[in-house]
């Protein structure tokens, strides 16, 4: 078929060709015009975009509508849809039909479809290297050599991850399927939801657990145990992790997740020890203290060979800036997977810009719209960690409630989730009366109602209800859990 060839010439040997092969482009369509099977070899990776040549596109696209509705893609039924000349001396009736009475066998559809596929990507690799390149030559003062790697390392990422380099518009169509297609994975995993299940499951029924690309801010008054929280939902994501290799060879999570944490308060030793405490239900204290006897010690061992299988991924490094952040939380998904990112905490981060150092309130603004941009990005969900303000502590009612995030402008609007961790028993300890007072007894009857109780208080969900949400809390081993609601006993005998 040498009059395709014409729409491209490559004569003039003044300029280099982009990579392309349009003998296997066309040995795919007439593969799937012939035998319409060989389509769902190459749908679940191959887009009509990768094909080189314009009229091929529209081929692979009208082809994959028709198909999909349940319609044989033949010929006759694409002409109707397509130009009817495609040259002066070709019909695009006649091309159709070269393109099946030429085909050989649908057995290699999907090594045509692989080798297109590789084509593009190297495409768009010299797009990007050219990109680079200009910038380089011709950059401006705002451009530090930083910050176009960091661009470049994110067009690589998504280029890596998603197959294209451009962005733009698609049709509704295409965010139809990727619901549908969300919607079928909740209904096959463990527990129906839509997102990564935290274990904790009231606070999973309220949220769907945790969506992907939405970034969770998570806040407390110290000593309310965010860490904790956010710890033990760490552990129970990544203990939960199993995962498929798909057709195209990559690797997909089926439930639970690997997750990436970015300690910046804590050191990766002292995070491994909470959580060892948590599941070996030892006190960390006595942990690091060595106040553990033998029994006690051969349960640490049996539980950290357990817990050394876990997909999680701690960096400890203090002091990064959100663009660094970025990159090593990119560099994690490409080399072991990603499927959820906690930063430990918002307001230890620094921003990148030297405009933004000079006013915190900007600074925290670059932080939270990059951490947004990052969870889309990486199609993961992100929880932060951020501080409250002292006024929580100047009121009766200690209640966390949205205007008391720290520099909250830009915290509350670029969540998409905001949780609150609450301990009534941790003000209420500090207020205990005198000894045989009538007020110590009070004091005693409240204590009892909230001891071993935390609340998390969903102030903010854009898919979803807000409300609180009960949990327990075990504050030797830092553990919070499933608290048993008295709907869920046993009914009682009187």
């Amino acid at each position: 078929m040498a009059e395709i060839a014409r729409l491209h010439p490559a004569d003039d040997k003044s300029f280099r060709v982009a990579p392309h092969n349009v003998d296997v482009e066309q040995a795919l369509l007439g593969a799937i015009l012939i035998n319409n099977d060989a389509f769902y070899r190459v749908a679940d990776f191959l887009l009509p975009e990768h094909f080189y040549e314009p009229i091929h596109r529209d081929i692979y696209e009208l082809a994959g509508k028709i198909i999909r509705a349940g319609k044989a893609a033949e010929p006759a039924t694409l002409k109707t849809h397509l130009p009817d000349q495609l040259l002066p001396e070709v019909t695009m009736m006649q091309y159709l039909s070269r393109l099946a009475a030429e085909a050989t066998t649908v057995l290699n559809a999907g090594d045509y479809g692989q080798a297109i596929y590789d084509l593009a990507i190297r495409r768009n690799l010299i797009m990007v290297g050219e990109e680079m390149v200009g910038v380089a030559y011709d950059s401006d003062v705002e451009m530090t050599p930083v910050k176009q790697i960091e661009k470049v390392e994110g067009e690589l990422f998504l280029l890596a991850e998603k197959g294209r380099y451009d962005g733009g518009f698609q049709a509704f169509s295409s965010a139809l399927n990727a619901s549908i297609q969300m919607a079928g994975e909740a209904f096959q995993r463990d527990g129906g939801l839509s997102g990564v299940a935290t274990d904790l499951h009231d606070l999973d029924r309220q949220m769907g657990g945790l969506q992907r690309s939405d970034l969770i801010i998570l806040a407390g008054r110290p000593a309310m145990g965010k860490t904790s929280l956010v710890t033990n939902i760490a552990y129970n994501v990544a203990k939960n992790w199993r995962g498929d290799v798909t057709p195209d060879g990559h690797s997909k999570t089926v439930n639970g997740g690997i997750v990436g944490f970015f300690s910046l308060e804590m050191s990766s030793e002292q995070l491994a020890t909470r959580i060892l405490a948590e599941q070996a239900e030892i006190s960390s204290s006595d942990i690091r203290r060595g106040r553990i006897h033998d029994n006690q010690f051969a349960k640490l061992v049996d539980v950290s060979n357990v817990m050394s299988k876990v997909p999680l991924y701690i960096d400890d490094t203090g002091g990064i800036s959100v663009a660094q952040l970025a990159a090593r939380a990119r560099r994690l998904k490409r080399q072991k997977g990603l499927d959820l990112l906690i930063v430990d905490y918002l307001q230890l981060l620094s921003g990148s810009s030297k405009a933004s150092s000079q006013n915190r309130v900007q600074e925290l603004t670059e932080i939270t719209t990059t951490l947004k941009a990052l969870a889309k990005e990486l199609e993961v969900p992100v929880i932060a960690l951020s501080q409250l303000s002292r006024q929580v502590e100047a009121r009766d009612d200690k209640h966390p409630q949205l205007a008391d995030l720290r520099e909250s402008g830009s915290i509350e609007q670029d969540a998409d989730v905001v949780l609150f961790v609450y301990r009534e028993e941790y003000y209420l300890k500090n207020k205990e009366p005198k000894e045989g007072t009538p007020e110590h007894l009070t004091w005693q009857g409240e204590m009892e109602k909230v001891h071993g109780k935390a609340e998390v208080i969903i102030a903010k969900q854009r898919h979803g209800p807000t409300g609180t949400v009960q949990l327990s809390f075990e504050a030797q081993f830092t553990r919070f859990g499933n608290l048993a609601r008295a709907d869920y006993l046993p009914e009682r005998m009187e």
